[in-house]
């Protein structure tokens, strides 16, 4: 059997990956499409998504490395009659440093530029080295005259500076305004730049920072473009089917039914609301260690997502189907005043997908997303270390088939959500969205759905049948549970409704799909907000008897 071709795990520039004769995926056409049709380029992606590998490929194309391009579809860019290559500046803003202060800041930017001046053997004047502004207004002049041919700026994670202090709006505005400033200096050299790409990880500062450049085109939701970084199905298949035969082999899967668990996991990514993507970081670590873990998820900062949810009583179902116009995706504002919603898409957590009323509606890109997510709620609500201990005894349960812990379990979690906060902060914008529908009882629902979704499950909420829908089922194992759930309130009989909520599941062959399924009805009394009643068929606690609650 032949070599399998190096996956380009953790590459992030684009000569390495054709040194290293790693699979590329070849995104070349985008990029040729972009030089052939405008100037100057602003273009947002979540983190880890393939926009340094898209910018040390403008570098190549623009510094003449045909070498570098063979069997790629710009090899022809080079063959151009009157093709020239042009001296490029590029930036990597992620390698400043914003969180020690202004002047570490200025330095480090200050530094940046002068690699660049020495990369192209020019010296920056000492005078203006004392400012980032000046001196890189001032390298474009000396590269600019020494090579006399207009510069190709380029700049990576333009907004990294700004969103290491995300937590504190003072300090972003500080940092705004050197941005604003440093970035100027591009619009000013109008007449010394052939070409500029900017790409950062969020909108929020673009406005504030690029408000002088009145020529940028942003091409974030340009459909011609939607598919320029992350790859498609096709592109997955067909540049990756070795790997993903051999992953199916090592772990004792078909190659069809792996394809349709990494598209669970790690696809879904959207930019337009209809072509979907996977998650390159994701998707070949996944190939390169066949495990399904929360790559992208992992390799960001957990602990601030989480401390945002927490300070401003987010759950994580109240985002998924929410209606919002393309002036939503399209003109965020700044980070002070964006909604949470607002701040989730813009940092890649939320994704969109085709809207039922609006241009657009939002959802978590995938399993690995939602899952994590979902996890970060249930520690926010019980504490990391006692939620790792309830979904521990969740899952030898759900094994065990008892519903007895699993009742347990979902108790510890009801009792601790923090029923006011969460009513103060959400009740209204639930109530414009659901107008019919109860407030108490989709808190109740959705916080036990990203319970068990944070938990590592398999879970459908909702899941249509032919004679209604079920609230919840989960598979663990391969073995399936269907749950549903009644609100008790004052005076009414608990143990009826938990009755009730079985005979539903029965008489509506909610669990017919399944062949053999646990079914779990539940009665949650409103007031002491726990599961009062249940009744089971098919655990080891079977409905022969009421499943009383301790």
């Amino acid at each position: 059997m032949n070599a399998l071709p190096k996956l380009p795990t953790g590459i992030q520039t684009f000569e390495k990956i054709r040194r290293d004769d790693c699979v590329y995926v070849d995104k070349t056409k985008y990029l040729i499409d972009l030089i052939d049709g405008g100037t100057v380029y602003f273009l947002s992606r979540p983190r880890r998504f393939g926009k340094s590998v898209t910018v040390s490929t403008f570098d190549a194309l623009f510094s003449g490395r045909n070498d570098l391009f063979r069997g790629l579809y710009a090899e022809a860019f080079f063959e151009r009659p009157g093709y020239e290559s042009y001296p490029v500046i590029r930036l990597d803003m992620s390698e400043t440093i914003a969180d020690q202060g202004m002047e570490t800041l200025n330095d480090s930017m200050v530094l940046q530029v002068k690699r660049c001046a020495d990369a192209h053997s020019v010296v920056i004047s000492d005078l203006a080295l004392k400012n980032p502004g000046t001196a890189l207004s001032e390298l474009m002049i000396l590269v600019a005259e020494k090579e006399k041919k207009p510069v190709v700026v380029l700049v990576d994670e333009y907004d990294k500076p700004f969103l290491d202090h995300l937590h504190d709006p003072e300090k972003a505005n500080a940092v705004r305004a050197v941005l604003r400033n440093f970035y100027t200096q591009i619009k000013a050299a109008d007449e010394r730049v052939r070409f500029v790409f900017i790409t950062g990880i969020s909108k929020f500062s673009k406005m504030g920072v690029f408000s002088a450049m009145n020529n940028l085109i942003d091409v974030s939701m340009n459909d011609r473009y939607a598919a320029m970084l992350g790859y498609t199905e096709d592109e997955l298949l067909s540049n990756f089917g070795g790997h993903i035969e051999e992953a199916a082999a090592r772990l004792g899967k078909t190659k069809d039914g792996l394809i349709t668990e990494i598209r669970d996991y790690y696809d879904g990514f959207s930019f337009d609301g209809k072509t979907m993507l996977y998650n390159p970081f994701s998707t070949l670590n996944f190939l390169n260690n066949p495990a399904f873990r929360n790559y992208w998820f992992e390799s960001g900062t957990p602990s601030f997502i989480a401390r945002y949810m927490k300070d401003r009583n987010l759950t994580v179902e109240q985002f998924r189907g929410m209606e919002v116009s393309r002036d939503f995706a399209s003109y965020p504002g700044e980070i002070e005043t964006t909604t949470a919603a607002g701040f989730l898409y813009q940092s890649g957590y939320l994704s969109l997908r085709p809207g039922l009323i609006d241009d657009y509606s939002l959802d978590y890109p995938n399993r690995e997303v939602h899952s994590a997510m979902s996890a970060l709620l249930t520690a926010n609500i019980l504490g990391p270390d006692a939620a790792g201990a309830s979904i521990t005894g969740l899952k030898t349960a759900l094994a065990g088939n008892d519903a007895a812990i699993v009742v347990r379990e979902f108790n510890r979690l009801l009792a601790k959500i923090p029923y006011d906060d969460y009513a103060a902060s959400l009740r209204e914008h639930f109530e414009m969205r659901n107008p019919y529908a109860n407030f108490g009882e989709w808190l109740y629902r959705s916080t036990l759905l990203s319970y068990l979704y944070g938990a590592g499950l398999r879970v459908e909420a909702e899941l249509h049948g032919h004679k209604g829908r079920a609230d919840i089922a989960v598979e663990f194992r391969g073995h399936v549970w269907v749950i549903e759930l009644k609100m008790a309130k004052d005076g009414m009989d608990a143990g009826h409704l938990a009755e009730e909520a079985l005979s539903q599941i029965i008489e509506k062959g909610y669990a017919e799909p399944f062949g053999s399924a646990t079914l779990l009805g539940l009665a949650i009394d409103v007031k002491s907000r726990r599961v009062a009643e249940y009744r089971v068929k098919g655990g080891v606690n079977d409905d022969t008897k009421p499943g009383l609650t301790r």
